[in-house]
């Protein structure tokens, strides 16, 4: 017997009953991917952290400008009377010194060990004095006035501080968590590499590299958002130039080994031995000196920036600033560096750190390094002068930061030479090799710990000094 046909109106039902739930499921499932996007909240933090980059990048441009204009004063001014500068080397630090002291703690010194240490610790009252507004602006300045001073200071390290500080004030609960506070602190450290110098290769390496050496590094979409507005920024006032101008010097290969060799093994060496001899500072001057140091600070401070211009009068003036018009000069060939300029630089750099005036030795290192790199040129006259300047500078750098990398990329985003690469990358290597077996303790994590246990025996005195009458 022959089953009955289905009714004509039961088997459209089953694809038309398919239909409608495939649309349900489709129309929800895209309001789940669609909403987030069209969340008011989450365009806000998104906005929140664009704005925060901006702002890292223009102080950090404004800073640069500034910068040029100081070192461009102080140089007119020791062209008209150059022994003036025993007059305004030694008051200059003595004021930068006082003024950051008395005023604004927290901005003495570099700035890049500041940030690592607000990086390493989760009490939010440790990293507010080593990150704020407030402190960031005053960074600017004093810099600055060390600059006009005359003082043997880079920019790089207050850059960071700012670019970290800058990105800091999205940390807290107020705002909602845009993302966690050391990975803010670690894009805008990035950040103020990459305004600073127009290096945001460099500023992301600098980041997962230096940043991140204790940790995994996870700021990664913040990170890039970070570099890339910076970066805009920097693009948008400063145009799209290269810190040394576009150096077309190349090495030949395999001749070229021993450029690479020789900078690297004597870059590492020196270098390690000056981060050593930094970190050793760092702890305390020996004998009376040391005393001196510890006693009246201010005072000891003008001493140092009365040897800076000595040592500026005898160079004829070219170990004042960053060393930046020295080592284009050179790197062009337009000018060569003096014999004794690579010793003669390392001598004002240890000055302005052991004065403790703000200040980073970041870019004085590339012209430590440029003079390393002519010195080696003097005994190899078959390869090219500039090419081997190249090859000092990021010999001295990742040898006295330990971040081989961070250095390579940053010196060849600096002199817009690709020819370089591989050269440059072997020598980071090998002074990076050799410097670790100088100094096994990287130079800004070296100082950036007990900068944090300074502040957590600041944080605490006043608690003690008031339990001790209870107790």
């Amino acid at each position: 017997m022959s089953q009955p046909d289905p009714t004509p109106d039961t088997a459209p039902d089953k694809p038309k009953h398919f239909h409608h739930r495939a649309i349900r499921h489709f129309s929800r499932g895209g309001r789940r991917y669609a909403l987030p996007w069209l969340s008011l909240g989450r365009w806000h933090k998104r906005l929140l952290l664009v704005g925060a980059a901006l702002l890292a990048g223009s102080i950090a441009i404004a800073f640069a400008i500034g910068a040029e204009v100081a070192i461009a004063f102080h140089h007119g001014l020791m062209q008209q009377s150059p022994w003036l500068t025993l007059i305004i080397a030694p008051a200059g630090f003595a004021a930068m010194a006082w003024l950051s002291r008395r005023f604004f703690p927290g901005t003495e010194g570099s700035g890049i060990p500041q940030a690592i240490a607000a990086s390493l610790t989760d009490d939010a009252r440790l990293r507010r004095q080593f990150l704020s507004f407030r402190i960031a602006i005053a960074k600017v300045f004093l810099t600055l006035g060390g600059l006009l001073s005359g003082a043997s200071i880079g920019r790089e390290g207050p850059s960071v501080q700012i670019g970290a500080s800058a990105m800091h004030m999205l940390a807290g609960r107020r705002r909602g968590r845009i993302a966690s506070s050391r990975d803010l602190i670690t894009a805008g450290s990035g950040a103020g590499i990459a305004a600073a110098f127009n290096t945001p290769l460099g500023g992301i390496m600098f980041a997962i590299e230096e940043m991140c050496r204790s940790r995994a590094f996870r700021a990664n979409s913040t990170t890039l958002t970070a570099v890339i507005f910076a970066g805009l920024m920097s693009l948008a006032v400063l145009g799209n130039y290269t810190y040394f101008g576009r150096t077309p010097a190349a090495i030949s290969w395999p001749d070229g080994i021993w450029p690479v060799l020789l900078c690297g093994v004597l870059g590492g060496l020196l270098g390690g031995g000056f981060s050593r001899l930094l970190i050793a500072s760092s702890r305390g001057l020996p004998g009376r000196v040391g005393e001196l140091a510890q006693a009246k600070p201010v005072a000891f401070a003008a001493a140092c920036g009365l040897a800076t211009g000595l040592i500026g009068l005898l160079s004829g003036g070219t170990t004042y600033g960053t060393g930046y018009a020295e080592s284009k000069a050179a790197l062009e060939g337009s000018a060569s560096l003096p014999a004794l300029f690579m010793v003669a630089k390392m001598a004002v750099i240890w000055l302005a750190f052991v004065s403790r005036i703000p200040g980073g030795v970041f870019a004085p290192a590339l012209a430590v390094g440029a003079g390393l790199g002519a010195d080696i040129a003097y005994f190899l006259p078959g390869e090219q002068d500039a090419a081997i300047l190249v090859l000092g500078m990021v010999a001295f750098l990742a040898a006295m930061t330990q971040t081989p990398i961070t250095s390579f990329v940053i010196v060849m985003e600096m002199t817009a030479n690709h020819q370089m690469l591989l050269p440059l990358m072997a020598t980071a290597v090998v002074a990076h090799g050799v410097s670790k077996s100088v100094a096994p303790l990287p130079l800004y994590h070296a100082l950036a710990h007990p900068a944090l246990r300074r502040a957590e025996q600041k944080l605490h005195a006043p608690s003690a000094t008031v339990d001790r009458p209870a107790a």
